[in-house]
């Protein structure tokens, strides 16, 4: 059995149907292939369609506002790859006149672009015999060919790869590396893959020994860090409120964000009020409310916010400038949109 072309074979039948199949531009398999990044396909191809209408080429991404970006790319996660993209967008459409690099070694030069997107956008439009090896890979050979190596190890990202580029069709490594993608997507699957209809079964090394679920291995997980958000819903006679740029280069760079006070843990109304930060921004008379009954619980990667929003109602407040046709407009955190939708449907603004 030839790995590749049982692999291809697979795949003829079964792939796909993806917009980004359908072309060998460069800049719409970039694009396709930031966004899925730590992304289902079925969360990223909304976000794909949006972007390749709102900017058909590398050009229209280039002249785009970062707002702009931000708020198209709003709910997708790993705000980074937008800010990324923007700038990539920028170098390519006036370093590089709009051409991207054709090979594997000067894709790797783009901001935001690591080894994977690189092999992908090498070896689907240029047909450059650079394996790709991302989560779905992982699994596959991991499973078939039994490595415990962990993945998120430094030799396992090494031996992985290799052992990638030891299978790949030389010949059609666009196709190939398709293929490997969409068989762990859809049949090597993380959860109840179907062994008993795969075409590997007879070599699959974690078939035959009951060690599918054991594998892929992985290191063993960060600590989760615990953080405590008070968001300052300002909301005046007047129909204004707050909001603010998001700086530095922590979580939601480039975002907006209500008046946050961060606690070291979960606090009451009279502790909101106590707390010096709330004291300087100089809120008399308001009137202080917790919008949600209970505490909100965002996930991310290596952190969990623990928030509650305040909604502070006031006559007037002269840091109170936007309206809130405004705040629909501007680009926020996923946590931000669902108080946001919540709050203006209540019609408690």
């Amino acid at each position: 059995m030839v790995f590749y072309k049982e692999l291809i074979n697979w795949y003829l039948q079964n792939n796909r149907d993806l917009p980004w199949r359908k072309t060998k531009n460069p800049y719409f398999i970039w694009l396709s292939e930031i966004m899925l990044q730590q992304t289902r396909v079925s969360q990223g191809l909304p976000y794909f369609l949006r972007f390749t209408e709102a900017f058909p080429t590398v050009f229209d991404l280039a002249k785009a506002e970062e707002d702009t970006v931000l708020k198209l790319w709003q709910g997708l996660g790993y705000y980074s790859r937008a800010r990324n993209l923007h700038f990539t967008a920028k170098h390519v459409a006036n370093e590089l006149k709009g051409a991207f690099p054709s090979n594997y070694k000067d894709l790797l030069k783009l901001k935001g672009v690591g080894d994977y997107t690189a092999s992908a956008i090498a070896s689907i439009c240029y047909k450059e015999p650079v394996a790709v090896v991302d989560g779905n890979v992982y699994r596959v050979l991991s499973r078939v060919f039994g490595v415990h190596t962990p993945i998120n190890s430094t030799k396992g990202i090494k031996e992985f790869k290799e052992l990638a580029q030891s299978l790949i069709d030389k010949e059609e490594p666009d196709i190939y590396n398709q293929a490997i993608m969409d068989f762990g997507a859809i049949h090597c699957k993380p959860q109840n893959p179907l062994c008993n209809s795969c075409k590997f079964s007879t070599i699959c090394i974690a078939f035959n020994n009951n060690m599918v679920k054991e594998l892929p291995v992985k290191e063993k997980k960060i600590k989760i860090k615990k953080r405590y958000f008070n968001y300052l819903v300002i909301d005046t006679n007047e129909g204004k409120t707050i909001l603010e740029e998001r700086k530095g280069k922590g979580i939601w760079q480039g975002l907006y964000q209500f008046p946050l006070i961060e606690t070291k843990k979960a606090i009451d109304a009279q502790e909101l009020v106590e707390n010096p930060s709330f004291n300087e921004m100089d809120l008399n008379g308001a009137v202080i409310r917790r919008f949600n009954k209970k505490m909100v619980i965002h996930k991310l990667s290596h952190q969990h916010l623990y928030t509650q929003f305040w909604v502070v109602s006031m006559g007037t407040f002269k840091g109170a400038n936007m309206q809130w046709t405004e705040v629909l407009e501007k680009p926020v955190p996923v946590l931000i949109e669902k108080f946001l939708n919540e709050y203006l449907v209540s019609g408690q603004q």
